[in-house]
Parts: structure tokens; C-alpha cells; sequence
């Protein structure tokens, strides 16, 4: 009895005082409501849509006009949030899979087998581990834009991170860290900068040169804010930013044996592990895989890694329950956040707020237009998450109004990149960053409060680099 109270007094004094920011549920049935209420107040208007060579829709910058008022009424807000997760539902179902999966190979006894072996080998240089992996999940990133393999380097370091003396935290920041700073700064990603490169009739991904600058940069930034946070918790674990919360993966890690070796069946699980994610990365780079057939994928590796490594078929069962129902928080916000695009769109006012963006880009001073365009493009990606689809709507506009503002198109493209790609760790309306957390166990809340300062450097750098673009005519 005396051991349980010292707990709850650790728990009460690493809490602190309670968490003025109200469940994350609650936020976005707020936004839900706000959004269907701005149905009576924004006018509806609609562009016209072109199809391009590749089958993609884009709007028609000068095709704007106001249609009949559509506001959301009650059975459309009731609807509202059950409709988003018919239309994320793929994504959903794959934020479930992966949960399952790894409850699955974490069962087998493997992850602890590697965590044991890679802690012994950075016991005394445990810091160096988070340069080590985020240049490289950067640059895989960077080339191919894949930021949802950040569901797949999360829960292989996790147990690592926390071995090594780090928290939950570090783990999440080296990987989604490096991951957005790969992605925000595309070298040739395909999906957010080939696209809005395509649209402003860019020769792809041209311009490399400046963005291998920037990338350095922001990379750099983003290792030392990690770095300092993981040598400042390692010392004193009371300054975790989640210091009090549920610690079962910690103490799971902290239980690795270190002496334990790999039975037959553990190596042979340990190889179907690595041929699947080789096809993983194959059905990717190859042929465009999203999450419906990575669940599948998903699926298939945790049957097969358990019976090769010797569980029951209801063992089996049981681990992929298990991961359920640790990663349901993740895949539950996804389609919940799906429902404030929902009555934007059902309302007509999506149109009409990107219509009324561009004008504001419009009306600012050439000086400060690339700028500008930074902020609209970032406040666009909470409605429009995807890099793709971001692009095809809003890259239309710009590049026009580039040309108007004397901003060259290359500068407007950079600006999208910035406003699409720093904020996609921010935003819960970000599918893959929230399934993220909630593999993790990360709070949204407390996520907040590790990266704001992150955030607002690397926006002041953005803006410095937009102001250099401009003068060297980018």
C-alpha cells in the first residue's frame, strides 16, 4: 500500500497542475460545430474542375463563382463525423493493422531480442543513436515522400529509445522530426513536390540545388532540438514531457534481458520481418501501395512472423486485439477530423475560403507575398491534409498570383512546400502524425508543448529562406 501511494504522488507531482486543453475528441467536435455554423455565414461558391494528362482533377483559377446556399442542417452535422470515417475508412483500417502487427511481432519475443542487442552496443553513446537514424529517415523521405513509413520506424525504435534511458517523446520527435523535415523540404518527392511543380509548369523537380541547402538546415535544427530534449530527460526523467503517464513500455524495455539469445524460430520470424518490409517498400516505391494494401500486408506479416516464431492461433488473435486497442485513439481522430472537411464540403464553402485566400495573397505587398502564401498554404493543410490534394487546389492559384506579384513560381511552390509540410506535425487532422502518437501513447496535448518551439524556428527559417528565394530571383 505504502509503494502505491509514493506512485500517485510521482504521478501528481510530474503531472503537475491539470491540462488546460480539453480532449482531443472535444476539439474536433468543436471544429466540427464551428465549421457547420460558418455554412450560414461564408457564401457557397465552387470552381470548375479540369482533368489533367494524368487523370488528376485541378481547379480552374478563373472559374470561381457563387452558388446556392447549402447549410449544414442538423441530420448533415449528425452525419457529419459517421460520413468521414466512410471516406477514411481505408486509412482507419491500416492505422488498426499496424497496431496489430507489431502487438503480434513484439509477443514473439524479437523486438526485445534486438533492443537488448542494439542498447549494449550504444550503452555509452546512447545520443548518437538519434543522428544516426533521423539523417537517414530524412533522406528516404525526402526522395520519395513516403511519411507514413514513419508508422513503421516508430514502434521498431520505440523499445530502443526507452532502453537507452530516453522517453517516449524522443523516439516520436526523432522520427517525426526527421520524416517532415524530409518532406517539407521534397528534393523529389513525387506526391507534394513533383505534383505543385507540375501544376506551375516547372521543369521537375528543378531547383534541387537551393532545397539540398535548406534541407541541411532544418535537418540540423531538428536534431539538435531532439538531442538536447533526449540529454535533458535521460538526466533527470522527471522532465519528461509525459513524465507520470502510463509507463508499461518503459518498463517493458527496462525488463530486456540481456543475455537472452534467439531460438531457430525467433531468427526465422526475424527474417520474414525483413523480407516483408522489403516488400513493403517494393509495393510502395513500385506500385503506389496506400494503406488498403498495407493493411493486407500488414495482416499477413503478423499471421505468418507468429506462427514461424510458434504462437497459437488465438495467441495470435489475442496480440492483434491487444494492438487494437493501443493505437484505437489514432485511427478513431482520423475519421472524426474528416468530418470538419465533410461540412466544408457538403456546405459549398471549401471553395469559397481557398477563393478568399487567394485574394488575400493577392492584396498583400509583393514584398511579403511569398510569405503570405507560407501562412494561407499552412492554415489550408488543417482542411486539406493531403500534400496531393493541397497542390492540386490551391497551386493553380499561386502560380497565377506569383506571376501578378512578381514572385517567380519556383519561390511559390517552396512556399507550399513549407505550409504543407511543417504543420502536418501539428494538425490533428493529420492521419499518419496522430496514429503516430497514439502508438507512442503520446498525448496530442503534451505532443504540443515538446514541438512549438521546433515549430516556430523552423517557420522563422522558412520565411528567411522565402525572403532569400525572392532576392536571388529563385
Amino acid at each position: 500500500m505504502k509503494e502505491k501511494k509514493t506512485t500517485n504522488k510521482n504521478r501528481e507531482e510530474g503531472n503537475g497542475k491539470k491540462s488546460w486543453m480539453p480532449h482531443i475528441f472535444a476539439v474536433l467536435f468543436i471544429l466540427i460545430i464551428l465549421a457547420s455554423l460558418a455554412s450560414y455565414i461564408i457564401p457557397a461558391g465552387e470552381y470548375e474542375r479540369v482533368t489533367m494528362e494524368d487523370g488528376r482533377e485541378v481547379i480552374d483559377p478563373g472559374t470561381f463563382e457563387v452558388v446556392e446556399s447549402t447549410p449544414i442542417g442538423i441530420f448533415d452535422f449528425m452525419f457529419a463525423i459517421p460520413t468521414g470515417f466512410i471516406e477514411t475508412a481505408e486509412i482507419v483500417f491500416g492505422i488498426l493493422m499496424i497496431g496489430g502487427m507489431f502487438a503480434v511481432i513484439e509477443r514473439t519475443g524479437i523486438i526485445s531480442l534486438g533492443v537488448g542487442k542494439l542498447a549494449n552496443a550504444f550503452s555509452n553513446r546512447g545520443l548518437l543513436v538519434i543522428p544516426i537514424l533521423m539523417i537517414p529517415f530524412a533522406i528516404i523521405t525526402t526522395f520519395t515522400g513516403q511519411i507514413e513509413l514513419s508508422l513503421v520506424y516508430l514502434p521498431a525504435i520505440l523499445p530502443l529509445m526507452l532502453r537507452l534511458g530516453f522517453d517516449k517523446v524522443t523516439a516520436a520527435g526523432t522520427v517525426l522530426i526527421s520524416t517532415i523535415a524530409g518532406f517539407a523540404v521534397a528534393l523529389t518527392a513525387p506526391a507534394n513536390l513533383g505534383v505543385s511543380q507540375s501544376i506551375s509548369q516547372l521543369p521537375l523537380y528543378s531547383g534541387m540545388g537551393y532545397r539540398i541547402v535548406i534541407l541541411t538546415i532544418i535537418l540540423l535544427v531538428g536534431i539538435l532540438f531532439v538531442v538536447r530534449y533526449a540529454k535533458k530527460v535521460r538526466s533527470n526523467p522527471k522532465l519528461s514531457i509525459t513524465y507520470g503517464d502510463d509507463d508499461s513500455n518503459q518498463n517493458a524495455a527496462m525488463g530486456v534481458t540481456d543475455g537472452q539469445k534467439a531460438t531457430t524460430r525467433q531468427k526465422l520470424a526475424s527474417l520474414v520481418v525483413l523480407v516483408a518490409f522489403g516488400v513493403l517498400l517494393w509495393g510502395l516505391f513500385e506500385h503506389g501501395w496506400y494503406f488498403l494494401e498495407l493493411s493486407g500486408l500488414y495482416i499477413m506479416t503478423g499471421i505468418i512472423v507468429g506462427l514461424v516464431a510458434g504462437l497459437k492461433i488465438s495467441q495470435i488473435s489475442e496480440s492483434f486485439v491487444e494492438g487494437f486497442k493501443n493505437i484505437l485513439l489514432g485511427a478513431m481522430v482520423v475519421g472524426i477530423a474528416r468530418g470538419v472537411a465533410v461540412v466544408l464540403n457538403d456546405g459549398n464553402i471549401m471553395d469559397t475560403i481557398i477563393y478568399a485566400a487567394g485574394n488575400l495573397v493577392e492584396a498583400m505587398p509583393s514584398g511579403i507575398t511569398a510569405t503570405i502564401m507560407l501562412i494561407v498554404q499552412a492554415l489550408l493543410n488543417f482542411l486539406i491534409p493531403s500534400g496531393s490534394g493541397q497542390a492540386m487546389v490551391t497551386m493553380p492559384i499561386m502560380s497565377g498570383l506569383a506571376d501578378l506579384s512578381g514572385v517567380t513560381r519556383q519561390t511559390a511552390v517552396l512556399a507550399f512546400l513549407f505550409g504543407d509540410g511543417f504543420s502536418n506535425i501539428f494538425y490533428p487532422t493529420s492521419g499518419y502524425f496522430m496514429a503516430v502518437l497514439a502508438v507512442a501513447g503520446i498525448k496530442w496535448e503534451k505532443w504540443i508543448k515538446f514541438i512549438w518551439p521546433l515549430l516556430l524556428i523552423w517557420y522563422g527559417l522558412a520565411i528567411v529562406f522565402l525572403f532569400i528565394a525572392q532576392i536571388m530571383n529563385y
